[in-house]
Parts: structure tokens; C-alpha cells; sequence
């Protein structure tokens, strides 16, 4: 249908475009979340919980990594390899502006001391993965979108392309800020330590432990609920540590060939601590199945005889990619399943209070994402963005607009630590986020589509 020719009129028919087109996918993705929840609902149970954590596998172990070797080897060459560049430095950038926003959203509410870190680092750490990648395919689902033809293929590379800075943030400083404060680490006189447990039946444990990176908390380390690098890197005289390592015992228990006085006359003190939490830090647990994936497409990717062979209408393995493309298709409805199957499980009891709980909310979901937006302007005066790419800054955008990531529940869980506090945290802001991201990407429809 042709617009009106008056200038009024046209207004009215353009505002409305943006509109439907910003509104239409969140309502798909909500109407999948709804489903969902009244299939998990505890009244209903017409799924039972065990289902949800096995759909979760299913989208961590093959619906992801066939979506992201799908269409991030179809379109990664190595000049778009370095043309990307800005995608996973504005998760770091993101991160970075979140942290500042948590430390004075920690000052502002004022949060019981044992969670002044935590409220940094859920204020900071974003959904990079399963939730942007939902909204790009619902966006794209129709033929008439307003990215073009390659909107969903483009998209989605683009946001897998982020993945890989965003899992090595989640097994170092993620990690890292959720440890147990040593000041509240307390020990019994038998050297077992008071922490907060899960059970340890698998099925008992929340979809939220398991709602995005399954197993992670099955893959704890000797010191991973002990506030390890506080004992390496402080000296506190006043408590027990009994329980936790001591540095100096690490060192000479992982190098018994090495003599003490050599080892430290060959690297300063801050040095070999620096070394000892390196070494404890679990980044070899990043090779799992999307991180894999995004290797693979790379390789494929940006190797022209390899990528002949497997993409093309005329390739000859193009058999195996749209059995993989046919697998991909389920992603979407199953994370939005998924979420609404945690959302069934209701809030948890927080110690975090409301107070902080609605500060880290608002930080992230409304104050973030203008902040964003700044960001993403000035990337494009200095042209660090790719010119009149539409769905390379809506993406960009969409990582400083999605509440805090579910992983930090699976990271709780596994470093014992303000699990409660993370379940309810991000139950409220999954529930918020419905409005808060409906708002901004029509603002954000507004702003890319008005100069196409």
C-alpha cells in the first residue's frame, strides 16, 4: 500500500510502519514464552520440569551450534573477520559501562556488603546469545522485513559472532566476581564450609541453573566455592581459613621438582599469585558445543575450497547443511519455551532486597541501553561501524538492551554464591524486560529505519 502524500498523514502511516514492525516480533516471542509458562505452570504441569532440562540440552548441545555454523560460516570471510571487529569490542565496552553502573548502583542502594559484587557484575553482564538471537529471528520471520532478504542469516552472525568474547567474560571475570566475599565465609569447627547448597538431585535443581549453559555447575573445581583469590592476594589474621588452600601449598603441591627459593627468585610474589588464580581460572571449560561451532565456521568459513564444498546451492555437502538448517529452525521456539518454563518456577526468596533489586533493574534495562545508544552513535561518527548496515548497529544495540544473563545463575550455583539472590533478580528483570525492550526497539526502529 502506497503512503498518504500529505505530510501529517505520512507521519501517522511511518510511525505506525515502525510500530508494527518493532511490535509484531516481541508478541510472537511472547505468545512462545506464554506457552511455556502454562505448560511448566506447577498447577498445570502439563510438561514435566525434567522435559524443559532435556529441550535445554537439546539447545545447548545441537539447536545453537547448528544455528551459529549455519549462517556465521555462510557469511564469515576474513575481510568481514576484521570488518567486524567493533561486535565483540562493544561486549566489552557494554560490560565495562555496566560495571561502572552497577559500582554506583551498589552505592546508591546500598546492598547487604556480601553482595556489593554481585550487584556490579548483574548490572553489567548482558544476554549476548540465546535472547538476541531470538529477537533477530523473530524480526526477521517475515518476508517483508524492514533488513532486507539476509536479514536472518546477517543477524544472527553477527550476534554469534560476539559469542566467543562473551563465554571467555563468563569463565573470567563473571567467575571471579562471584566469589564468595571472604569476610562471610564461614567456617564450622569440623572445616566443612556454611554455603548455600541446591540439592543434588538434577531434577530438583531450578531450569534457571540450567536454562542457557546446562552442566556448568556439575563442573566444579577443588576451590571454586571457596574465596580463593581474596586468600591468595589478602591476609586476614582474624579468621579461620583451615578450609581454604593456601597459596603457597598450591604452589609447591603443582610443581614438587621446583625448589621455593627458586621459584621465587625467578618471578616477584605478585607475579606467581597473579599465575596461581590464572591457573585456577576454568577457562579450558569454554570448548563446549557453540564455542565449537563458532571455531568451525570459522575455519570453514574463511577457507574458500573448504567453504565450496559445504555451502552453496551447488555444494556437495549442501545435503548436510540444510539437515543442520532444519535442526537450527528449532532454536528460537525452544529458548522461548524454556524461558517461560523458568518463569513458571516463580521468584525465589532474596536477601538482595527491593531496593537494590529495582536499582540493578532500572540500571540495566532502561539507563544501560540509552547509554547504548551513545555509544553506538559515536561508533558511527568515527566510523568504526560497517556504513548503512542496518542490522549491524540493531545488533550492537541489542547487546547493551537485554536484561542480565541467565548464566549468572548457573555461575552462582556453581561458586556457591548468592544463587537465591540471581534467581529472583533475573525472574523480575526477564518480567520487566517485556516492556523495557518492546520501548527501545521501536526507538530503535525509529532511529535506523528513518534513514534507510
Amino acid at each position: 500500500m502506497e503512503p498518504p502524500f500529505s505530510e501529517s498523514q505520512a507521519n501517522l502511516y511511518y510511525n505506525s510502519y515502525y510500530l508494527v514492525y518493532a511490535v509484531l516480533p516481541l508478541l510472537k516471542l511472547l505468545c512462545l514464552t506464554v506457552i511455556g509458562l502454562i505448560l511448566a505452570h506447577p498447577r498445570t504441569q502439563l510438561v514435566p520440569k525434567a522435559t524443559f532440562k532435556l529441550l535445554s540440552k537439546l539447545v545447548f548441545a545441537l539447536f545453537l551450534p547448528c544455528t551459529i555454523f549455519i549462517h556465521l560460516g555462510e557469511t564469515i570471510t576474513v575481510k568481514n573477520f576484521m570488518r567486524w571487529w567493533f561486535i565483540p569490542a562493544n561486549v566489552l565496552l557494554s560490560t565495562a559501562i555496566g560495571c561502572l553502573l552497577g559500582y554506583l548502583v551498589a552505592k546508591i542502594c546500598k546492598p547487604p556488603p556480601q553482595y556489593f559484587r554481585f550487584t556490579i557484575i548483574a548490572t553489567a553482564f548482558g544476554n549476548t546469545g540465546n535472547l538476541p538471537l531470538a529477537i533477530v529471528g523473530s524480526v526477521c520471520h517475515s518476508s517483508d522485513n524492514p533488513f532486507g532478504p539476509d536479514c536472518y542469516t546477517t543477524g544472527v552472525s553477527y550476534v554469534s559472532f560476539s559469542q566467543w568474547v562473551a563465554v571467555l567474560l563468563v569463565y573470567t571475570l563473571v567467575y571471579h566476581m562471584m566469589e564468595p566475599p571472604i569476610e562471610y565465609f564461614d567456617v564450622v569447627d569440623g572445616g566443612g564450609e556454611i554455603q548455600e547448597q541446591l540439592p543434588s538431585n538434577d531434577l530438583s535443581r531450578p531450569l534457571l541453573v540450567e536454562a542457557e549453559w546446562p552442566g556448568m555447575e556439575d563442573r566444579e573445581t577443588v576451590h571454586c566455592k571457596t574465596p580463593f583469590i581474596a586468600r591468595v592476594f589478602t591476609s586476614v589474621s582474624t579468621l579461620s581459613y583451615s578450609s581454604i588452600p593456601d597459596p603457597d601449598s598450591l604452589e609447591e603441591a603443582s610443581a614438587p621438582t621446583s625448589p621455593k627459593s627458586i621459584r621465587c627468585l625467578a618471578e616477584p610474589r605478585v607475579v606467581r599469585k597473579l599465575r596461581i588464580v590464572a591457573e585456577q581460572t576454568p577457562v579450558r571449560h569454554v570448548l563446549q558445543p557453540p564455542m565449537f561451532a563458532i571455531l568451525l565456521a570459522f575455519i570453514v568459513g574463511m577457507v574458500p575450497p573448504i567453504k565450496s564444498v559445504v555451502y552453496g546451492k551447488e555444494a556437495p555437502l549442501e545435503f548436510l547443511t540444510d539437515s543442520l538448517n532444519i535442526l537450527a529452525q528449532a532454536m528460537v521456539p525452544s529458548v522461548m519455551l524454556i524461558l517461560g518454563g523458568m518463569l513458571a518456577e516463580g521468584p525465589n526468596e532474596s536477601e538482595l532486597g527491593v531496593r537494590t533489586t529495582v536499582g540493578i533493574s532500572v540500571a540495566r534495562l532502561l539507563v544501560l541501553p540509552l547509554l547504548g545508544t551513545g555509544v553506538v552513535y559515536l561508533a558511527d561518527q568515527l566510523n568504526f561501524l560497517i556504513p548503512d548496515d542496518r542490522m549491524y548497529q540493531f545488533v550492537l544495540l541489542l547487546q547493551y538492551t537485554t536484561p542480565s544473563a541467565i548464566l549468572l545463575g548457573a555461575v552462582a550455583s556453581l561458586r556457591g554464591y548468592a544463587v537465591r539472590e540471581a534467581s529472583a533478580l533475573l525472574f523480575w528483570q526477564h518480567v520487566f524486560a517485556l516492556f523495557s525492550i518492546s520501548m527501545y526497539i521501536i526507538v530503535y526502529f525509529k532511529l535506523l529505519l528513518s534513514y534507510v
